[in-house]
């Protein structure tokens, strides 16, 4: 298991406390099998065959970003942002539950803030096994 911590800033920490969210429960994580991604209470879990795309985004404003997961009105795609600068988008074949915990909500899209934005791209972006991606990170 590989894991990638988010990089927060402090205005972006700030914002994030009151919801129970920082640096101690926040946290990417990718198996051979599972995409895991927590942001304080709020999880998104999948298999990373559901991973279609990722995409380096960025950069974000703070009003429509920080604080406790964001949720994207127009496309439902959902927002883990501890910072304004640079993140993941990952796309979904299928849509994942992570907002609500009744799973009403399905979303097509992740994006994450994590501090090695690039070397997490590179694992999911199916350009090798996962093997071969963790012996090339030297992890």
């Amino acid at each position: 298991m590989v894991d990638f911590e988010f990089r927060f800033t402090d205005a972006y920490r700030l914002a994030a406390r009151p919801f129970g969210i920082g640096p101690d429960n926040a946290l990417v994580q990718v198996s051979e099998r599972t995409l895991r991604a927590t942001y304080g209470r709020w999880l998104v879990e999948t298999p990373l065959a559901n991973i279609v795309s990722v995409e380096i985004t960025g950069p974000y404003r703070f009003v429509k970003t920080a604080g406790p997961p964001r949720l994207g009105i127009t496309d439902r795609g959902l927002t883990f942002a501890s910072n304004g600068d640079l993140g993941l988008c990952i796309t979904f074949r299928e849509r994942v539950w992570g907002f609500d915990r009744l799973g009403l909500i399905r979303h097509p899209n992740l994006t994450v803030t994590v501090a090695d934005v690039e070397r997490l791209a590179w694992l999911l972006s199916g350009r090798a096994d996962f093997a071969g991606s963790v012996q090339a990170l030297g992890l």
